[in-house]
This record gives structure tokens, sequence and C-alpha cells, in this order.
């Protein structure tokens, strides 16, 4: 155990004298090394300071511009692309409600008019905004509802899905298009991604019910009665669910 030695200590015996002699001298050593590390540390940043003082220079600038950027930029583009959406949402609405009129009326959505920007206006436009992204996913809906369905799945897939309903509607439109265009397995896989994104009483069973009649169709019993079963379990009071028994003895009978 270590004794403390009051100043003006005098050793008892020469081995004692010895061994206190080489502590000091230790001791000085280190201090000696502490105070030349130090005096480096000194040198190097009064030979560095410039390139110091240029990096946080740098990333002050960074930062205000980034501050500045929001502000001033982003903040006012956000608010004219938004004010840009009233009137293909217009049109838009009005093509959900009239079908002898929805393809013109979504071609005036899509394209705009009367110097007005359409969907896809916006998304060139108006790039990396809420807006352009809420405008491909209304073009996608779009262009599914008007059969083109190349184009439904090019905007579609423009769209950056949230945790909202809007998701799993993308993901399952993309599904969708797919299986109009005879690509039965690319749709399962869209069908599956759409009622995994969001589980809600909403998209999971319509998902779950089109993934599961998709893979009947495949052939793919297992999985159909895995997901119809699911339906049954699950979400009996939706409109899938009132008539899901007759889909589960399906995927049954020839298991």
């Amino acid at each position: 155990m270590a004794t403390y030695k009051k100043r003006g200590y005098k050793p008892k015996s020469k081995e004692e004298e010895r061994a206190l002699a080489e502590q000091n001298s230790t001791t000085a050593e280190v201090f000696s090394t502490l105070d030349e590390s130090a005096s480096r540390s000194e040198q190097w940043v009064a030979r560095n300071q410039n390139y110091i003082l240029g990096v946080i220079g740098v990333i002050a600038v960074v930062v205000l511009a980034y501050l500045g950027y929001t502000q001033f930029v982003q903040a006012p583009k956000n608010a004219s692309a938004a004010n840009e959406m009233l009137y293909p949402n217009k049109y838009f609405e009005q093509a959900t409600q009239n079908a002898a009129l929805k393809d013109s009326l979504y071609t005036l959505a899509l394209n705009g008019g009367e110097g007005k920007y359409g969907y896809l206006d916006i998304i060139e436009e108006y790039s990396g905004t809420p807006s352009a992204n809420t405008a491909a996913y209304a073009a996608g809906m779009a262009y599914l509802d008007m059969k083109q369905y190349d184009k439904a799945i090019e905007y579609l897939e423009k769209f950056s899905p949230d945790e909202s309903i809007t998701g799993p509607l993308a993901i399952g439109g993309i599904g969708d298009a797919f299986l109009q265009l005879g690509q039965a397995e690319d749709a399962l896989g869209y069908y599956e991604k759409a009622f995994s994104h969001n589980d809600n009483t909403l998209t999971t069973p319509r998902y779950l019910f089109k993934a599961g009649i998709t893979a009947l169709d495949l052939g793919q019993r297992d999985k159909a009665l895995k997901y119809f079963q699911r339906i049954k379990d699950e979400f009996s009071d939706s409109d899938e669910g009132q008539t899901i028994d007759v889909f589960v003895g399906m995927a049954k009978s020839n298991n």
C-alpha cells in the first residue's frame, strides 16, 4: 500500500534514498513528456490554424447555406407547388365522378390547360417537393384508370410512399397494372408489398384478397389459402371478408 510522505521527508536508509531518487526521476520524466506533448500540440495548432479555421468556416457556411436554402428557396417552392396543385386536382376529382368524360378530364389533370400546370408539369418543375411527390401518385392513378398501364407503373414508381393510405394504394396500383399486362408473378409481388406496407382495415384485406386470387391463378394454393385465411381471421368485417369462406374453400379444394 502506498504511503504518503510529507514535504521535507528524509529517507532512513541508502536503499530508501535510491528508491526515492528513482521515483522523483520518473515523475520528472512523466511531467517532461507531458510538457513536450502539450508543446507539440500547441505548435501543430499554430502551424495549422489557418487550415483549422478554414474547416470551421466551411462547416459554418454549409450550415448557413442549408438554413438559407430551406427558408428562402425550398419553403417558397413548396408553397408555389401546392398552389399549382389546385388546378389538376379539380379535374382529377371530376374524372373520378364522371365515367363518360374521365379520359378528357384526366388529360387536363395531367397536362394542364388555361396557362395552368398539370401533374406532369409539377413533377418536372417542382421536383423534390411534397406536391411533386403527390402529383406522381395522382398521375399514376390517372394513367391506371385510363388503362395506360406502362405509364401507370412509371409514375407510381416515382412516388415515394409514406405510412398513409396512399402508400399501399400506390404499390397495389403497380400490381394492378402488371396484372393487366399479363405479368401475374410481378403483380403478386406488389400485392404482397402493398398489404405489408401499412396494416389497416381498408387496404390490408383488399390486397390480401388480390394476392390470394393471383396466387390461386398461379397455382400457388398454399399461399392463397394463407392469405384468405388471414382475411377470415383478422378482417372478417371487411368487404372481402363477407364472402371469404368461398375462397378459403376454393384454395382448400385442390390442396
